[in-house]
């Protein structure tokens, strides 16, 4: 019985679903194909349009300065590290030549 109940409540909203399509299936072939209205925005949605593209590529510039400035980051980290290793290796021979000279 409740399966009967499921098929009917399931063939009426197939039936309602085709029923919509073929009433506008009309209209939607009518719209244009490259996703325009044809209406003209009023000049406030356009700027308010323009400053959000503005923000998103000043955001995007951002990211892009971002990754830039972090790759810099690292290089003069690395360069500093080898700095420190070569200053220590000098520290420690100066270090080892004043021990043999006080020894002679």
């Amino acid at each position: 019985m409740i399966e009967l109940i499921a098929l009917i409540i399931f063939i009426i909203s197939f039936g309602g679903i085709i029923f919509i399509l073929v009433r506008k299936i009309p209209v939607l072939v009518k719209l244009p194909q490259n996703g325009t209205t044809g209406i003209k925005e009023h000049r406030i949605f356009l700027s308010i349009e323009e400053k959000i593209k503005n923000i998103f590529s000043k955001f995007e510039n951002q990211i892009i300065m971002h990754k830039i400035l972090s790759f810099a980051k690292v290089i003069v980290l690395k360069a500093e590290t080898k700095i420190d290793h070569l200053l220590h290796k000098i520290r420690k021979k100066v270090r080892e030549q004043k021990e043999n000279d006080l020894k002679k």
